[in-house]
């Protein structure tokens, strides 16, 4: 195998690597010497489901999965109950036990969708926070100072800004680098937003004497469908691994042509060479950008789907948005009585609120019964309805 290949894959789309050189020394052993390595990452199961913008650092361990790792998906569900304080501006609820262990078992059931099962370990750190104790947790907590605290980024904004700041969130940092040292872990892995607290885990291997440092690989965070914010399920800008095969292969269809390249970076498998041959052609019209996307989609919808169900979606797709029919399957609702628009939209889940819908209204994107309306105030009555939102979102409501 050329070492130089696949550390050339690997480093396809990360934002930073410190280690690098470790790195090089583990994929060479295993090769050479069939030794294998631990990746660790962690995930605070605070919502229930994954979307693409999780998938970003999970298709990075899947890659490093084929090179000798061993992935240790760490489930925080003892720091969870805390809360990671990153890149937050004020101190974020903390979830109950129940809560925890229940999104925790969906991400159970979704990372195999990307991770290779037998290569992967499932963890909670639970197992050795709750063994650590008082004690262990005063030796842990004189690691560091206040003022060392204070040099996080979002910490600091917070203090100068005199919005507070839990002692607990001064813990968070540190058992994430606890986690570090109990797994033994040779590489951690997150998004830009974790930086202070993945060093924070290199920093404690050595104190407690590992004789080593985990690499660490940053990856950017994700953009979501509106081309500004990072991927959330909160801002509605997400696509779930567990969407329809449709619903995914329209919403990648939807991304900007500027998006798409960094989608193909984090996202696709395509080898750092090739994904450069495919940035040529796009440069020198070779390729046009509408087909690059719909290879990207069949990839992405393929991988949590099938290749059969990809290709029934692009066919699909093609049909609604040639022809300007409607989709083969809408989803129905129904409601007794005169229906506000606003409210109707929100009862078909085409939106998350009221005021929402009306902005929509308002932008003319919301079309009933093919026809685009403007009427913030307009009223549904008895019949059948279909409702559009821009070019991709269908809903059938009848009004009884």
């Amino acid at each position: 195998m050329d070492i130089k290949e696949i550390l050339q894959d690997i480093k396809k789309g990360c934002a930073e690597i410190i280690g690098e050189q470790r790195l090089e020394e583990l994929i060479k052993n295993f090769y050479e010497k069939k030794e294998v390595f631990f990746v660790k990452a962690g995930f605070d199961p605070t919502a229930p489901d994954l979307h693409l913008g999780h998938s970003v650092v999970l298709n990075k361990m899947a890659l490093l999965q084929k090179h000798g790792a061993i992935v240790q998906f760490l489930i925080g569900d003892f720091t969870a109950t805390i809360g990671d304080p990153s890149g937050k501006s004020a101190t974020r609820k903390p979830l109950s036990r129940d809560e925890v262990l229940k999104n925790a078992k969906t991400y159970e059931e979704q990372v195999f969708k990307i991770l290779d099962k037998e290569k992967t370990q499932l963890c909670f750190n639970s197992k050795w926070l709750n063994e650590l104790g008082a004690a262990g947790m005063i030796q842990l907590s004189a690691q560091f100072s206040v003022a060392r605290m204070l040099e996080r980024d979002d910490f600091e904004k917070r203090f100068k800004s005199q919005n507070p700041i839990s002692i607990c969130e001064f813990l968070y940092p540190l058992l994430q680098g606890y986690d570090s040292v109990a797994l033994k872990s040779d590489i951690e892995m997150g998004g830009t937003d974790q930086k202070f607290n993945l060093l924070m885990g290199r920093q404690l291997q050595r104190t407690y004497g590992l004789n080593k440092e985990q690499t660490v690989i940053m990856m950017p965070l994700l953009v979501g469908l509106d081309g500004s914010a990072k991927m959330s399920k909160s801002l509605g800008n997400y696509i779930g691994i567990t969407d329809k095969a449709n619903d995914m292969y329209a919403k990648i269809l939807s991304i900007s042509d500027e998006l798409m390249l960094d989608y193909y970076e984090l996202l696709s498998d395509i080898s750092f060479a090739k994904l450069q041959a495919l940035k040529d052609e796009l440069k020198n019209n070779l390729l046009h950008p509408k087909k690059a996307k719909e290879n990207l989609a069949l990839e992405l919808v393929a991988r949590f789907h099938s290749k059969d169900e990809a290709l029934n979606a692009k066919l699909e797709f093609d049909r609604v948005h040639s022809t300007n029919e409607l989709p083969s399957e809408i989803e129905s609702f129904e409601c007794e009585g005169e229906i506000w628009i606003a409210k109707a939209l929100t009862l078909c889940k085409l939106h998350e609120s009221t005021s929402q819908a009306r902005r929509d209204i308002k932008a003319r994107a919301i079309s009933v019964n093919s026809q685009k309306i403007d009427d913030e105030q307009m009223q549904l009555k008895q019949g059948e309805y279909i409702l559009q939102v821009g070019k991709r979102k269908f809903a059938k409501l009848r009004v009884r």
